[in-house]
C-alpha cells in the first residue's frame, strides 16, 4: 500500500500558540487552572491537559473568584470577559489572531452602521464569540437558504464576514448567493478563512483525487477536519475522519492500493504516525510525503501572558 502524508496538515500557528499558552501557565500558575471551552478542538489535546490539572469549564461562573482563566482559541465574547473581569479573574486571552482579526472587522462595520452577514455554523465557538461583538448588528448565515430568507433591502448599508475555519468551497457557495441578492453587499478587506484552513483544503483538493481513500485525522467537533472529508468526498475519493488509529475499521481498506493521510489543524503529528506505522505494520508499503503549500506563520503568545511570566519570575529572583 501507498501512503501519502499531506503537507501542510496538523497543527497550525493560532493552535500552536494557543497550546503553549496553556502549557505556559500551567508551570507558571499550577494548577487547577481554568479554560473557557475546549483550548482546541481535540480530544486527545484536551483529554491531557485534564490530566496535567486543567479545568476546561462552560461558564466563567464555574471559575472561582480571582483565579487565572484562560479564553480558547476560537475566542469569546464582549460579555465573557466581563464577567470574567468582574470575578477579578486573570485573564489570558490565548483566541488565535486570525479570529481576533473577524471580531474587530466586526465591531468596526457594526460602529460604521453596516448590518453585518457573518457565514458561519451558528453554535460553534467561534461564531458565538464574534456574533457577540455586536448582536445587534450581525445575522449568521448557514446556507443558501438562510440567504433567500433575508429580508434585507437593496438601501441597507451590508457587509459580509466568514468563520475562519469554513471550507472555501461551501463559503463561497454562500457568499455568491449574497453577491446575487445583494450586488452592492461589501466584502471584507481580505479573506476570512484561515491561511491554514486554506493550504490544508488545497492539500486534499489536490491529491485525494489519486488515492483510493482518505484518512482525515481530527476530532468530530473539529469544523476544519469535518471539511477535509467533505471536500474528498467531494472530488470523488471516500474519506473516513478519525480522533485516532483505535477509530480506524480495516474493512475500509479492502482493495485499496493507497491511501492519503492528512490532519486537521488542531490534530496533534503524534497521532498521524501512530496511524501510519499501523498502517505499514499491517499492509507494508512505503510512505511518501507530498508538499502542496509551505507554511512559517508564527503567532507570538499573548501579552497577558508574557506579563504574567515576567511578574511571575521576577518574584522568585
Amino acid at each position: 500500500m501507498k501512503i501519502i502524508l499531506a503537507s501542510p496538515r496538523g497543527f497550525c500557528a493560532g493552535v500552536n500558540m494557543a497550546i503553549q499558552c496553556v502549557e505556559e501557565a500551567l508551570e507558571l500558575v499550577g494548577s487547577p487552572l481554568y479554560v473557557y471551552h475546549e483550548i482546541v478542538h481535540n480530544r486527545h489535546v484536551v483529554e491531557q491537559f485534564v490530566k496535567e490539572g486543567v479545568v476546561f469549564v462552560d461558564t466563567i461562573d464555574e471559575v472561582p473568584p480571582k483565579r487565572t482563566v484562560i479564553f480558547s482559541a476560537h475566542g469569546v465574547s464582549p460579555e465573557v470577559r466581563q464577567r470574567a473581569k468582574d470575578r477579578g479573574c486573570t485573564m489570558i486571552d490565548a483566541t488565535c489572531p486570525l479570529v481576533t482579526k473577524v471580531h474587530m472587522e466586526a465591531i468596526r462595520y457594526a460602529q460604521q452602521g453596516y448590518k453585518i452577514l457573518l457565514v458561519g455554523h451558528a453554535g460553534h465557538d467561534e461564531v458565538v464569540g464574534t456574533f457577540g461583538e455586536a448582536p445587534d448588528a450581525i445575522t449568521i448565515v448557514e446556507s443558501p437558504e438562510d440567504v433567500d430568507r433575508l429580508s434585507f433591502t437593496q438601501d441597507d448599508r451590508l457587509v459580509y464576514l466568514t468563520q475562519t475555519t469554513l471550507s472555501m468551497d461551501d463559503a463561497n457557495v454562500i457568499i455568491e448567493a449574497i453577491k446575487v441578492k445583494y450586488p452592492r453587499v461589501k466584502a471584507p478587506p481580505s479573506d476570512d478563512i484561515c491561511y491554514a484552513t486554506t493550504n490544508r483544503q488545497l492539500a486534499v483538493r489536490k491529491l485525494a483525487p489519486d488515492v483510493d481513500l482518505v484518512l482525515v485525522v481530527g476530532s468530530k467537533n473539529s469544523s476544519n477536519s469535518v471539511r477535509l472529508t467533505e471536500i474528498s468526498e467531494n472530488v470523488g475519493t471516500r474519506a473516513y475522519l478519525v480522533d485516532d488509529s483505535s477509530e480506524i475499521d480495516h474493512r475500509w481498506f479492502e482493495g485499496i492500493g493507497s491511501v492519503l493521510v492528512t490532519a486537521g489543524a488542531s490534530a496533534p503529528e503524534h497521532l498521524v504516525e501512530q496511524i501510519t506505522d499501523e498502517l505499514l505494520e499491517r499492509y507494508a508499503g512505503h510512505i511518501e510525503t507530498s508538499n502542496v503549500v509551505d507554511e512559517d506563520m508564527h503567532f507570538e503568545l499573548p501579552i497577558s501572558l508574557r506579563v504574567l511570566r515576567g511578574d511571575r519570575r521576577a518574584a522568585r529572583v
